[in-house]
């Protein structure tokens, strides 16, 4: 699609680590009119407020970035919330984005949408073949229901709702909440102030072995940025109308224990890794297989230590503002 600078761009979730990132890019490449809510000005929980805004603000794009989201624990001790918050914003704002006339839309999905025991590397075919992984089933649901709402919409009124699956992300602007937070934010912590303490030991959360792929976040934001640009021919060519989401990741994982070791040796810890076996681990691997989004034109190009070091400065420059509470 031939970028138009002007166009104005709702970014949903602006203030979350994906949707940051997702304006920082647009703001790189050029684009003036990036239009932003706060959870004060505007909740996306609120249908009507969300169709007033829709219906205030001349709105030609819109990445659907918002989501209420978490690691293991969060998603085992809120369920309703995970499940109920992103069904109705989601609903929300591709209805209202629909009723005002909003053309192309980005919904932002999760690798956590695939199987539990899906195939490895995990295709966009393998959406609803098998059980979702208990821990975080409800949130998945939520994330597969916005896939088809884009889809459905698509179908029944003719827009380009499109949707993309990440995997694993992590960068600037994370949560690191010792609970509610996800591996690596929660590794970087732990392990910092193992380091501040001089501890001689940290404890890890599972036996270490599962395997996970991660991304970084601004590779995430420039992956949607091209993605949203494609022009329809091309992206209508690389997906179908019930089968329109899109693999976001690198295409290389690593166990948790790899992981681990890599954190400590970017926090500068020098002692011992401990694994606590006897916490689930969640699912065994997820790995995307990430052959459409190359297919289309981009690949990721930050490796994993060197952005470990990014997100660990970031959070050392951050610390007493970063979501840790």
């Amino acid at each position: 699609m031939a970028r138009n600078l002007e166009q104005s761009i709702f970014v949903a979730g602006h203030r979350g680590m994906v949707g940051s990132a997702i304006v920082r890019r647009l703001k790189t490449l050029g684009y003036s009119n990036i239009l932003t809510a706060t959870r004060d000005e505007l909740d996306l929980l609120d249908q009507a407020a969300v169709r007033q805004f829709f219906q205030t603000h001349a709105i030609d794009q819109v990445y659907l970035a918002a989501a209420k989201v978490g690691g293991i624990h969060a998603n085992n001790t809120y369920p309703a919330d995970f499940i109920f918050d992103n069904l109705m914003l989601e609903a929300n704002i591709i209805q209202a984005a629909h009723l005002s006339g909003v053309q192309r839309l980005l919904f932002l999905g999760s690798s956590c949408i695939y199987p539990k025991l899906a195939v490895q590397p995990m295709t966009e075919a393998a959406l609803l073949t098998g059980v979702l992984e208990p821990t975080n089933e409800p949130y998945a649901l939520a994330k597969i229901a916005g896939i088809k709402l884009c889809e459905s919409y698509n179908r029944q009124h003719g827009r380009d709702y499109r949707s993309v699956m990440p995997t694993n992300l992590y960068g600037p602007h994370d949560n690191y909440h010792p609970e509610n937070s996800h591996v690596i934010p929660a590794l970087l912590r732990r392990f910092h102030e193992a380091t501040q303490r001089g501890d001689t030991e940290v404890v890890i959360w599972g036996s270490g072995k599962p395997m996970r792929e991660f991304l970084h976040v601004d590779d995430m934001a420039a992956a949607c940025v091209h993605v949203m640009e494609l022009e329809p021919q091309l992206y209508q060519a690389h997906t179908q109308p019930m089968l329109s989401h899109i693999n976001v990741g690198t295409g290389v994982d690593c166990t948790i224990a790899e992981l681990a070791h890599t954190v400590a040796k970017v926090t500068g810890f020098q002692g011992k890794l401990t694994f606590d076996a006897t916490k689930p681990d969640g699912a065994p691997r997820k790995l995307m297989d990430v052959s459409r989004l190359a297919a289309l034109g981009w690949t990721a190009s930050i490796g994993l230590e060197q952005g470990l070091q990014s997100a660990y400065q970031w959070y050392v420059d951050n610390v007493q503002n970063a979501r840790t509470h």
